[in-house]
C-alpha cells in the first residue's frame, strides 16, 4: 500500500502518465517489492534484530526528505519544479527502497515459517507492479484536476507514509 500511495504521488506530478511511466514506476517499485523479502529470506535470522531495529528510521528519513523537496518544489514557478515527474534512478531508488524495507523482515518472517519463497515473492512483486501502474494513472487524473496543489499534496503525502511507518515501527501506531 506504501507503494501504491507513492505512485499516486508519482502520477499526480506527470503532465503525461503515458503507460510507459507508468510501467516503469511499476517496475521500480514491483521489483523492490519481490527483491526484499528475498534478501531477507537468504539472510534469516543472522541480522533479524539489526534490520528490524533501524528499518523505519531509513524508511522515514528518505520518505521525509524526498516529500520536503516536493512541498518546497510546489512552491516554486513551474519551469523551477522540483523534477518530481523524474523517473530516473536517482529519484526512483530511494523511494522504492523507503516503500520495501520493511518486506525485508517480511522475508525473515517466511524463512521461519519455511514458505516456498518463489512463489511468495512472485505474487508480491506482481501485485505490488499491478497497484503501482494503477496508482500512476489515478495520481494522473486527480492531478490534471488540481495541477497547482498536487506537488505539495503529493510531498505532504510522502512525509505521512514516513511518519506513519515510524510511529508504527515505535508502537504508537497499531494499524
Amino acid at each position: 500500500m506504501d507503494a501504491f500511495a507513492v505512485a499516486i504521488c508519482k502520477g499526480l506530478t506527470m503532465k503525461e502518465a503515458t503507460a510507459k511511466k507508468a510501467i516503469t514506476v511499476g517496475l521500480y517499485f514491483g521489483i523492490f517489492q519481490a527483491l526484499m523479502p528475498l534478501i531477507g529470506y537468504l539472510v534469516g535470522m543472522q541480522f533479524e534484530t539489526q534490520i528490524k531495529s533501524i528499518d523505519h528510521w531509513i524508511a522515514f528519513f528518505l520518505l521525509a526528505v524526498i516529500g520536503v523537496n516536493m512541498i518546497i518544489g510546489s512552491f516554486k514557478k513551474e519551469e523551477e519544479s522540483c523534477g518530481c515527474e523524474n523517473l530516473r534512478a536517482k529519484e526512483m531508488l530511494p523511494l522504492a527502497l523507503a516503500t520495501s524495507i520493511d518486506a525485508l523482515a517480511v522475508g525473515v518472517t517466511l524463512a521461519f515459517l519455511s514458505t516456498d519463497i518463489v512463489p511468495a515473492v512472485s505474487f508480491i512483486g506482481i501485485t505490488t507492479f499491478s497497484l503501482s501502474v494503477i496508482g500512476v494513472k489515478v495520481g494522473h487524473l486527480v492531478g490534471a484536476k488540481f495541477k497547482s496543489k498536487a506537488e505539495f499534496f503529493g510531498g505532504v503525502v510522502l512525509v505521512i507514509i514516513g511518519v506513519k511507518i515510524l510511529l508504527e515501527h515505535l508502537g504508537v501506531l497499531a494499524f
